[in-house]
């Protein structure tokens, strides 16, 4: 028996995540935490905690002087994490 409606796995995972807008976004909050922690290794040495709650991004570091050098460059980091998340997940970021 030949199959004539065949559609590549790509395809199929991207109509279902298209479907599923809710499951697309946890998906792409969860390439986003990956790529924070993949970014520089510094950072993530720093970083003690990090998640995304209400398209805020949350992140608690233990080094007050790479908090503030962060908190400058902010709208830069917000701009790159969205890209690496492959849509608008976060909105701001948070230092604590």
């Amino acid at each position: 028996m030949k199959r004539t409606d065949s559609q590549s796995i790509g395809k199929l995972l991207e109509d279902f995540f298209e479907s599923n807008p809710i499951l697309a976004d946890r998906l792409a909050e969860t390439r986003l935490v990956n790529h924070w922690n993949a970014m520089n290794p510094a950072i993530s040495r720093y970083t003690v905690n990090l998640f995304v709650r209400n398209r805020i991004l949350y992140v608690k570091l233990n080094s007050s002087v790479l908090k503030n050098e962060l908190m400058m460059c902010r709208e830069q980091l917000i701009t790159n994490l969205n890209r690496e998340a492959g849509r608008n997940v976060v909105d701001t970021i948070v230092f604590t």
